[in-house]
């Protein structure tokens, strides 16, 4: 059988079909081959870059102090006690630990700026409106009014040194550099029972914790998660978030708050209470 030569009377045209078709050939596979290898690669590699950089945190959670008491807020014209609005609140002390790894202070470990943000409180009920915002640092323990943080965000003021807050006045948002003084939050859960009168056969009330327990109000009702993140950025312009979640239990086997008030106090450790470095 005799086979017959195919004859090309374009070869140039032949030449630029060859290569049209080999460029849409490496485009495919480089599209459903080459650049998801390329990708999980990409990906891979950044996930150890941020593991080392993470391995030696530049900033952690030290130490979380909580304080939670009651008041009770009278409305009525003439003080007589029998419009009040009973409110829990808690005051938080979050000291940062930035000498963990470096020893002395450069500007690696010193803070350019500081907020908190993406705050979400939880209860175990909807009794009362409840708020997180700073709280000046020397009422801690005091029942202070608290507003609303400003579109959900809480921005410090950073001091650098102490003669730049010679009047220790804590009034607004503040942070040293050096992270020598603590976070100072403070949560409210306010009108958590509105129109209460004393009763009958009494003519005082108490303005702690105590009243919680008069209003016969259940502290299971008012226990609480509050969650929000810590934003540090140093003064290389580096960033560090640590994200804060606080299941706040207001009994205990001895009464919890409706003894008046309840404190506790936490030393931190571990890698869960590191701040993460953002690349």
């Amino acid at each position: 059988m005799k086979i017959k030569k195919i004859e090309v009377k374009n070869e140039r045209l032949l030449f630029a079909i060859l290569l049209i078709a080999l460029f849409i050939i490496f485009i495919l596979y480089y599209n459903f081959v080459f650049s998801e290898v390329f990708a999980r690669n990409s990906f891979a590699n950044q996930m150890i870059e941020i593991a080392d950089q993470n391995e030696n945190p530049i900033f952690s959670v030290q130490r979380i102090l909580l304080y939670s008491s009651a008041n009770a807020i009278d409305n009525s014209d003439d003080l007589s006690l029998k419009d009040m609005s009973i409110l829990q609140y808690t005051d938080i002390s979050i000291y940062i630990d930035n000498l963990g790894t470096i020893s002395d202070l450069t500007n690696e470990n010193t803070v350019r700026e500081l907020y908190i943000d993406n705050i979400n409180i939880k209860t175990n009920s909807d009794m009362g409106n409840q708020l997180l915002n700073y709280k000046n640092p020397l009422n801690f323990g005091k029942y202070e009014n608290l507003q609303l943080a400003e579109n959900g965000r809480i921005d410090f003021n950073i001091v650098n040194t102490n003669s730049e807050n010679e009047n220790h006045d804590y009034s607004t948002p503040t942070f040293y550099t050096d992270c020598s003084n603590p976070i100072s939050l403070g949560y409210i859960n306010k009108d958590i029972l509105t129109n209460y009168a004393a009763t009958q056969d009494s003519n005082t009330v108490s303005f702690n914790g105590k009243v919680l327990q008069e209003a016969n109000i259940n502290l299971d009702d008012i226990g609480y998660n509050l969650s929000f993140r810590i934003n540090i950025v140093n003064n290389l312009g580096q960033k560090f978030i640590y994200n804060m979640s606080l299941d706040v239990d207001l009994n205990d086997a001895n009464g919890g708050v409706y003894n008046g008030y309840i404190y506790k106090g936490k030393n931190t450790s571990g890698r869960e209470y590191q701040f993460f470095k953002e690349m």
